[in-house]
């Protein structure tokens, strides 16, 4: 017997735009959440074309679907399709669509098609739906948007505490000790406080540049806070493993870097990847157990939030075609599908195409790159003969990752965690490094001079010296060899500052103190990072082109590569005629 299917539209005037309620309106995972649906689970691995097997457990329940991949287009609309295999519904689809109105404010249309299984569904639909969650609905998106209007990040600080048995006398130790080594006074509470008050689902990923960006702190800052925060017992820090496709990290979590391998798969893209630092692997953070337990929860697995680099979604049957009109930043981005090798480059552009035709066909991708303005629209086909997700994609990586990259070249992170290192055997890239190498001049006549003793202590203040300055430019210390440096940066004008800045404090110290001379060379290039003596270390052409580079520095002065004198950070540094240097442009 064939039941009626119920409709429901509910329509809001919100007063953000929809670029703004884009954020909280697609976190499908916390809207669940904040409207009463339980927790969901897998219950198969990913089928083709990202459908997903789900299931939760409702009393007397366990309610089981098959859902489709979420479709959207950036920032205006999205909706998804579930066809349940027990239970009282036998199919559900959601859309969502915001529409901007003349005075820059959101028309908001949220609809539900629910239809039943049988005569529980027909009696239990209106009354779950059409009643309760009807209610919770209307009371989440009107707090999206006044959380958008306040141009906060959708973290829920509740009023209750959720501290551990004894954990707030810890956490006035922490705070102590937090301050002491220091950090900001400020910004430690504000950690207690997130850590004491927020919600589970921020919680098990805390993202330190996102909370920088969220309480206009220094990246910077906040990062070491955070570090320090995991030795003192308020932290915990977890390496994520990050697909280059969807960007996700699901279950390629590590609580240390010997936990990492070289190659990584992704059950939902169904691909095999090289790990790299630069991309690959984020380092967030969660509260430590004896502080907060906190528990993962998914309430929605794969809804536009998931994979923010995504503009456009859309589950396209063969031979037919979706119209979208994204809007897109400047940039490149790239159209591609499941399951079709390659994909079609785009760049935004503001003088690109308004109009653009994009097929997805058995016999490849177009070569040439596609311009595109930054409100297109767009006429996506499949002209293949089997069903396609065509996916349009910004190439760039989100600027709020602690990539591994980052985080192992400061001099904080090597001090606070030194048996930090990947297994034995393992060499994963670290993507382009500066390389510093230093060393002491005349320090065997130093020796024969004043003794060996008393050179010793003067290399050890040299150390000290250098240390100082690498760190003040963000970078870290990698070794001592003998009276030798080797340290590394994320961007060579912070290597060359650093340098410089040693040289200058080596040359004129206080009275009673012999003057120095360091050789130096600065190289910029890529890197493996590997382990040597159970601590991270970095090997390949650029270290050793920058050890040789080092050989060619008279004393008191820097060596740079032709690839760090071009940098374009370098050359702005260098136009002030006083800096000292001196350069090998052909090296």
């Amino acid at each position: 017997m064939a039941f009626h299917e119920f409709h429901y539209r509910w329509e809001l005037d919100l007063k953000s735009r929809p670029h703004d309620l884009w954020p909280y309106v697609a976190d499908t995972n916390r809207f669940n959440r904040d409207t009463g649906l339980p927790d969901v689970v897998e219950a198969a691995p990913v089928q083709k074309n990202a459908r997903r097997l789900l299931r939760f457990h409702i009393p007397l329940l366990d309610l089981k679907w098959e859902e489709d991949p979420f479709e959207w287009s950036y920032p205006y609309r999205f909706g998804v399709v579930r066809r349940y295999q027990n239970g009282p519904l036998r199919q559900m689809r959601i859309l969502l669509q915001m529409e901007t109105q003349p005075d820059g404010r959101t028309r908001l249309v949220y609809q539900v098609w629910a239809a039943p299984r049988n005569l529980l569904g027909v009696i239990g639909i209106p009354l779950a739906i059409g009643q309760v969650s009807a209610r919770r609905f209307q009371v989440a998106f009107r707090q999206y948007d006044g959380l958008a209007q306040a141009g906060a990040v959708p973290i829920t600080l509740s009023r209750a505490s959720h501290l551990m048995p004894g954990a707030r006398q810890r956490l006035d130790i922490i705070r102590q000790r937090l301050v002491r080594a220091g950090s900001d006074a400020t910004l430690v509470e504000r950690l207690v406080e997130l850590v004491e008050h927020a919600d589970d689902l921020t919680l098990v990923r805390i993202r330190p540049y996102l909370l920088a960006d969220l309480w206009g702190a220094s990246r910077r800052d906040v990062l070491e806070m955070a570090l320090l925060a995991t030795r003192v017992g308020l932290l915990d820090f977890q390496w994520e493993i990050l697909c280059p496709m969807c960007r996700g990290a699901e279950d390629r979590v590590y609580q240390h870097l010997d936990g990492l391998h070289s190659e990584a798969h992704c059950d939902s893209c169904n691909i095999d990847f090289k790990v790299n630092f630069d991309h690959s692997v984020e380092l967030t953070f969660r509260p430590n157990p004896a502080i907060r337990a906190v528990t993962k929860s998914d309430f929605c697995v794969a809804g536009p939030r998931t994979t923010p680099h995504v503009v456009v979604q859309q589950l396209i049957p063969a031979g037919e075609q979706r119209q979208a009109m994204p809007v897109l930043e400047t940039g490149r981005y790239r159209l591609r599908t499941m399951t079709l090798p390659g994909g079609q480059h785009l760049q935004v552009t503001a003088v690109g195409q308004s109009q653009a035709q994009l097929q997805a066909t058995k016999d490849g991708w177009p070569a040439q790159e596609l311009a595109l303005s930054p409100t297109p629209t767009l006429h996506l086909s499949n002209e293949t003969e089997d069903e396609q997700l065509l996916i349009l994609e910004r190439l760039a990586w989100s600027d709020q990752a602690a990539t591994a990259a980052e985080v192992t070249t400061l001099q904080r992170f090597r001090d606070l965690f030194a048996n930090e290192a990947l297994r034995p055997g393992e060499q994963i890239s670290v993507g382009s490094l500066t390389v510093l190498f230093t060393d002491l001049c005349d320090s065997t006549q130093m020796y024969r001079e004043i003794g060996d003793a008393s050179a010793f202590g003067v290399v050890m203040n040299h150390f000290d010296v250098l240390r100082e300055a690498i760190d003040v430019e963000g970078g870290a210390l990698v070794k001592t060899i003998g009276d030798a440096v080797m340290a590394v940066f994320q961007r060579p004008v912070a290597g060359l500052r650093a340098i410089l800045r040693a040289n200058e404090v080596l040359a004129t110290p206080p009275p009673g103190r012999r003057p120095l001379r360091l050789r130096a060379a600065l190289h910029l290039g890529p890197s493996i990072a590997v382990s040597l003596n159970e601590r991270l270390d970095y090997f390949g052409s650029t270290i050793n082109a920058a050890a040789r580079l080092e050989k060619f520095s008279q004393g008191g002065d820097v060596v740079l590569s032709q690839t760090v004198y071009e940098d374009p950070e370098v050359a702005e540094f260098l136009s002030d005629p006083s800096n000292p240097f001196r350069t090998f442009p052909n090296s």
